[in-house]
């Protein structure tokens, strides 16, 4: 079986405060686009292993992927660990960019795996065995344009956004989810912000110039809206034209920086894309 898990991007991304649980409350809009890794499940005597295209990404437990097969394994009622099946995951998406490429892999995974182990999980379970590994993994069970709330997890399905392209910077370095809002923290939390605006963009700037230097870059290109996606490090800018977004693509790619173009696409195009 082979499933392609999309990325997003934050089309806006809003910091409401911290709760005393630590966790942070959003208001972010998703939106899918077409930049996807590729999982395929093979079945396969001996214990639950993962294969990588990418030797910096982890193949034990600490993958998102690992954890969700777990999940499920577990709420299919079957003894011990995963076994008997291997993924062999292809990235496309950088890891620590902000686009949800590890939590689009564990949505896959959770859709594969209850299909293969015929699970019989109702929808609602499924999103509850998603919100247990991320506030995100949830949206990336139906992708499109959606408003999340609370941790990112309360999804409100919006209006399809009009089809878009997208250039994405990728820097030589990667951001933690943990760090982005922890500098969020830092800096004093709260303020007051456009609608279409990344809260997370300024901490990190102030810590990564660069990612500052490219928003600038990709407005000057002719981009409609230029910003940090989640909570970095990529970068996109979304343009009218393929032409102009691989034109901006062209001029900010360099020995240290790669780009893509892609473009954005709605909800029955990401479901068409995701389907097992």
């Amino acid at each position: 079986m082979r499933v392609r898990a999309p990325a997003k991007i934050n089309l806006s991304l809003h910091v409401l405060g911290a709760g005393a649980d630590g966790f942070h409350e959003l208001r972010t809009v998703f939106q899918s686009i077409a930049l996807h890794d590729t999982l395929t499940f093979r079945r396969a005597s001996g214990p639950f292993r993962i294969a990588c295209s990418d030797p910096s990404c982890p193949v034990d437990e600490t993958n998102m992927v690992w954890r969700a097969a777990a999940l499920v394994w577990a709420a299919a009622h079957r003894a011990g660990m995963p076994r008997d099946l291997v993924v062999r995951l292809t990235k496309r998406v950088p890891m620590q960019a902000g686009l949800g490429g590890g939590s689009s892999d564990a949505a896959a995974t959770i859709r594969a795996c209850a299909a293969l182990w015929k699970a019989n999980l109702s929808p609602t379970r499924l999103v509850q065995i998603a919100a247990t590994l991320g506030a995100d993994v949830p949206y990336f069970l139906h992708g499109g344009t959606a408003l999340g709330t609370g941790r990112g997890d309360q999804l409100l399905p919006l209006d399809d956004a009009e089809a878009t392209w997208v250039t994405l910077v990728l820097p030589p370095f990667g951001v933690s989810t943990k760090d982005a809002y922890g500098w969020w923290d830092a800096d004093g939390g709260p303020r007051v912000a456009p609608e279409t605006a990344n809260d997370l963009q300024a901490p990190v700037v102030a810590r990564h110039p660069e990612i500052g230097k490219i928003v600038t870059r990709l407005t000057k290109a002719g981009a409609v809206q230029a910003m940090m996606s989640g909570s970095g490090s990529a970068v996109y800018g979304l343009f009218r034209s393929r032409a102009a977004a691989r034109c901006a693509a062209d001029a900010l790619a360099s020995r240290s920086t790669e780009t893509l173009v892609t473009r954005t696409v709605n909800r029955m195009r990401y479901q068409a894309l995701a389907a097992l």
